[in-house]
């Protein structure tokens, strides 16, 4: 009986292996995680959940009786120690798990600051897990400090539950703006002006020197010589690909493990997804950090797992809730030389266009879904509208379909 295995449970691998049943895989079907907890969403983890507005079970992907209703093998807690492409098996402590196809859902892993400045320190958190964050959910308490070092999405959604919790808020930022690798500044000044209306305090241009302590974080200090005292600090300082596992068997690797755009590896027998696969994309080569990508790419490769041999064609988009604002992102901006502002219906809502030279590349809608909808269909269409008609709200966004 032909044996798939797939190393990481998360919303690719629970993607994966729903599709591979729901597709007619009538064959052994293993999924292996490392953490205790079934399958669950990760971005409701530093908004709804950690402000206590979501139970553990509606996290879950999928109920934890549907592994074993689809005859679907889920080992949770079991770290892969390797894999052993000559004789196509999984390496598990003594054990050694046989595969005909295997597929690495490894996702991605936060990047955490040195020992040598302090990242060790207890009081010292990432956001990544249900382990960390129920491991930092007692730090919220009102009235205490807390110093989030990064100001990139992960960093502003801490800082907003943060802010709503009564948490005293500062957040560090090294470039010389918020949210400078991924949006243009018209998205920057709209959150930082978001932020310290709720009394975050956003310091930019200014890196984190050291954190102070014994065994616990009590202070920071501050590369243009400022003095924090401190309670807790959260990190969001990016995250990279999961690809040592892939790594270490000898896999390509570039910006993560390297597929075609069947999902295939440089290992004919071996299958990437999600955060931690690069693709072919327009001519070169991305990874996409998000929930749409992990699910719409696994769902590929069970295919392809099946003989289908359909390409990836990847529709990036992305979303982040902060205080009361939902920012949803059609597109990739990268190459943008202009940007075109749109003001919304309703008050606080806007959007950014993204163009190159004429070519519409991406969109930043803030409380405004409707232009994010046509945004994201005009770009999936390979349409660009006239800049001057974006601006013109006089101007019905639908005509430009």
């Amino acid at each position: 009986m032909s044996q798939i295995v797939v190393i990481g449970a998360g919303q690719a691998g629970s993607s994966l292996v729903a599709k591979l049943r729901n597709t007619g895989f009538d064959g052994q079907v293993t999924l292996i995680g490392e953490e205790t907890a079934p399958p669950y969403q990760r971005p409701p983890l530093s908004k709804a959940y950690l402000l206590g507005e979501m139970a553990l079970e509606r996290l879950y992907l999928r109920p934890e009786s549907f592994y074993a209703d689809n005859d679907i093998t889920l080992r949770l807690g079991t770290r892969v120690d390797a894999i052993d492409t000559t004789a196509r098996e999984v390496v598990i402590g003594d054990e050694r798990l046989r595969y005909d196809q295997l597929a690495l859902t490894t996702g991605s892993t936060p990047r955490r600051l040195p020992a040598a400045i302090g990242g060790t320190l207890d009081g010292v958190h990432v956001v990544r897990t249900l382990e960390d964050v129920d491991r930092m959910e007692p730090e919220f308490a009102e009235g205490r400090r807390v110093l989030i070092v990064g100001g990139g999405y992960i960093g502003l959604e801490a800082a907003a539950v943060a802010s709503k919790k009564g948490v005293t808020v500062t957040l560090v930022e090294m470039a010389d703006r918020i949210l400078q690798r991924v949006a243009a500044p018209e998205t920057s000044d709209y959150f930082r002006n978001l932020h310290t209306s709720h009394g975050v305090n956003i310091i930019e241009g200014v890196g984190l020197e050291t954190l102070t302590g014994e065994g616990r974080v009590t202070g920071a200090r501050l590369s243009d010589g400022t003095e924090l005292d401190v309670d807790f600090v959260i990190v969001g300082v990016g995250i990279a690909p999961g690809s040592a596992l892939g790594e270490a068997a000898g896999l390509e690797i570039e910006n993560g493990i390297k597929t075609d755009a069947q999902g295939r590896t440089s290992d004919p027998a071996i299958w990437a997804a999600g955060d931690c696969a690069s693709f072919p994309y327009r001519g070169g080569r991305i990874r996409l950090e998000s929930v749409p990508n992990a699910i719409d790419q696994a769902e590929i490769v069970a295919r392809n797992m099946m003989g289908e041999e359909v390409d990836y064609t990847a529709k990036p988009w992305f979303w982040s809730d902060q205080y009361d604002v939902k920012l949803q992102i059609a597109g990739l901006n990268s190459g943008y030389d202009n940007v075109v502002t749109r003001p919304g219906e309703k008050d606080g809502s806007v959007s950014y266009w993204y163009f190159q030279g004429d070519s519409l590349l991406a969109v930043d809608a803030m409380n405004d879904p409707r232009a994010y909808m046509i945004g994201k269909r005009l770009i999936e269409g390979g349409k660009s509208p006239d800049r001057a008609a974006i601006s013109d709200i006089n101007i019905e966004l639908k005509s430009l379909m």
